[in-house]
């Protein structure tokens, strides 16, 4: 009886809540939302939908912008290169992977999302600037945090394809060439972090392969002997915190 307790008690809560729905709604009246197509009056209107379709969309894809401008990219990558290499396909779970993915970005991130807070945020909330300098404002940590992680080879490879005269200074590079160098220099770390992460486990591959080989276990497949044996040794020297912690040396 005791374990059908709390069962009863959600059940009891959400029969109350149907009954006093429409005696709430009639008393309070709540708002409802209506989407629809009308021609317009003037042009006004249709500049005023345009605006607001394009910000939607704006917003939709905002998370993906900001998270190829910070740190994430490196660190999902690498990560998804351990569970490859161990050859747990599933385990850890990808939202896991992503979940600490997620606040190894805030912590490398903090000394930038500060400063953004600081110079740009706060102010603009103080009513102390305007909106276009809160936006050059909080850029600005984020092209520093960009060019102090950007590749001189990547950067030189877009800017001499979008530029027409060699920058001097840093900035002369556009925002928009910065992005894409800083996303190409984060893929090439990423995958050279993955091929070191991936040797030890390759050679432990070839080990039990060649020892099953020499036992005349042909058919046996080589990894369901491996796995527990990378397994075990990725748990003796505390695999995630060298991992973890040399993601985090890479960002300085």
């Amino acid at each position: 009886m005791k374990s059908s307790a709390p069962a009863l008690f959600l059940a009891a809560i959400t029969l109350l809540a149907v009954i006093a729905l429409p005696s709430i709604s009639t008393a309070v009246g709540l708002p409802t939302l209506t989407f629809g197509v009308e021609d317009a009056e003037s042009t006004t209107q249709v500049s005023s939908a345009l605006q607001v379709l394009f910000l939607l969309t704006i917003l939709s894809i905002a998370p993906a912008i900001l998270l190829m401008m910070t740190s994430f990219s490196r660190i999902v990558i690498v990560l998804g290169f351990v569970r490859m290499a161990m050859g747990t396909n599933n385990m850890p779970p990808t939202q896991v992977v992503i979940g600490l993915s997620l606040f190894l970005t805030f912590f490398i991130m903090s000394p930038t999302l500060n400063a953004i807070n600081n110079e740009a945020l706060q102010p603009y909330l103080s009513e102390e600037i305007s909106q276009q300098e809160a936006l050059e404002n909080a850029l600005e940590p984020m092209r520093d945090f960009m060019f102090s992680h950007v590749m001189e080879a990547e950067l030189a490879l877009l800017s001499d394809l979008t530029l027409e005269a060699e920058p001097l200074d840093k900035e002369d590079i556009p925002t928009m060439t910065l992005i894409p160098a800083f996303m190409l220099s984060e893929l090439k770390r990423a995958f050279q972090m993955g091929f070191m992460i991936y040797i030890p486990f390759l050679v432990i591959d070839m080990i039990v392969a060649s020892v099953l080989m020499s036992m005349g276990m042909m058919m046996l497949p080589p990894v369901i002997i491996s796995m527990p044996f990378k397994l075990l040794l990725f748990v003796l020297i505390d695999g995630w915190g060298l991992v973890a912690g040399s993601l985090l040396k890479s960002f300085g």
